[in-house]
């Protein structure tokens, strides 16, 4: 390399390295606390180092007792020194590892929406100023949960405007990426505020099949479909509005004296009427668990027909998409009609061992094994406690004499 492409290299290598000096120090400057205390130790740094390179370079560079008596403690001396101006920042270092394990070190919180301001204005019922806060908010965080959702409860609950409540719950719903959970739980607020606020049942109703519509096929879904198996009439909602005046009648003056009081208990229900209310609504809303759930054990308790109740058991336990706490809550239901019926062990014994193939990592796998292991002491305290049927015996047998 020529003279000159070698001095052309140096000054391009010294640039880039004062160049990179340059550049951290003023990352350095603008990172610290204290800007104005840091230039004052970069200055005595620089003059400890300039006396360093002026005059105890120089001494340990020439050796012999000068050096050895001279330049040595004087270095020493301004080691010292610069330990001691820049001590904090070395017991920084040394220690900032261990301190970030709790309070994060110097990684910046990650940006969060912040809705005070905004609650702050809904309890001194200053709504609309409440609403334009949350907007602020929403426009820099267009997908956060609770804002939506607290937007829409000011709308529905406060300003008693269920159209725009409605609107913002379903923008929030069209957007990606949102958990299948959230949006469930938007759509149920909304339902809720249509049977509450507005006594719509049919609205109620809308926002409930756009759970089925949005997570069709899912756990979701089915939950969906037995809320609207179960909601309120408009009557009722109207009547809840609005309670009717009940008229009372007086009662018995003479209860304590009466002889017996059956006749003033209610009256049962009745379950052949009940089994037919529940086949009338299962054709209406066949994915309702509860009320297929309630004519199986009308079917095996009342009826005698454990095969109907089985079938309809049967139904539940096979739909796709049950949560597993049903699925074993049934099974063990179908073991019960099972031993009340008298089933055979064996068939009880397979019953019980379904719960164990579905879900064998579950803690129910292990009470069906400790259920299977008292299943034949359960099916002979079921046979003891059948009822006996006794014979006719004389009325007054308590009152006559004992034997001559």
């Amino acid at each position: 390399m020529n003279p000159t492409a070698e001095l052309v290299f140096r000054i391009l290598a010294g640039a880039i390295c004062l160049a990179a000096v340059v550049a951290l120090l003023i990352r350095t400057l603008k990172r610290s606390d204290d800007p104005a205390r840091l230039v004052f130790k970069w200055l005595l740094t620089a003059g400890v180092i300039g006396f360093m390179a002026w005059k105890v370079a120089p001494m340990v560079a020439e050796g012999g007792y000068g050096g050895a008596f001279g330049g040595i403690p004087l270095a020493a001396v301004c080691g010292l020194a610069l330990a001691i101006i820049w001590r904090h920042s070395i017991a920084g270092v040394i220690a900032k590892p261990f301190g970030a394990l709790y309070d994060g070190g110097d990684v910046p919180p990650e940006p969060a929406p912040a809705y005070s301001v905004a609650q702050a204005r809904r309890k001194q019922a200053k709504y609309l100023q409440a609403v334009a806060e949350i907007r602020k908010q929403l426009d820099q965080f267009p997908n956060d949960l609770e804002g939506h959702m607290l937007l829409a409860q000011i709308q529905a609950e406060d300003l008693k405007d269920l159209p725009g409540a409605e609107i913002t719950v379903h923008r929030f719903c069209a957007q990606p990426g949102h958990a299948p959970r959230n949006i469930v739980f938007a759509l149920y607020s909304l339902a809720d505020w249509h049977l509450q606020i507005g006594q719509d049942r049919e609205a109620a109703k809308r926002a409930l099949d756009k759970v089925i519509e949005l997570l069709p096929d899912s756990e979701f879904s089915l939950s969906a479909a037995q809320r609207i198996a179960h909601l309120t009439s408009r009557e009722m909602l109207l009547e809840a509005h609005d309670p009717r005046k009940l008229a009372l009648t007086e009662g018995d003056q003479h209860l304590g004296l009466l002889q017996s009081t059956d006749h003033l208990k209610p009256p049962e229900s009745d379950p052949t009427q009940a089994a037919a209310e529940y086949v009338k609504h299962l054709e209406q809303h066949p994915l309702d668990t509860e009320a297929r759930e309630k004519l199986a054990v009308i079917y095996a308790g009342h009826y005698g027909r454990l095969d109907l109740a089985a079938a309809e058991l049967e139904q539940l336990i096979t739909q796709p998409n049950q949560p597993a706490r049903l699925v074993v809550h049934w099974l063990n239901l179908l073991a019960d009609l099972q031993i009340q019926a008298g089933t055979d062990y064996d068939t009880v014994r397979q019953t019980i061992e379904r719960i164990i193939e579905l879900y064998p990592n579950l803690a129910a796998a292990e009470l069906a094994r400790n259920r299977l292991a008292h299943l034949k002491l359960e099916l002979k305290a079921k046979d003891k406690n059948q009822a006996v049927k006794l014979g006719t015996y004389e009325q007054n047998i308590g009152l006559r004499m004992g034997k001559r």
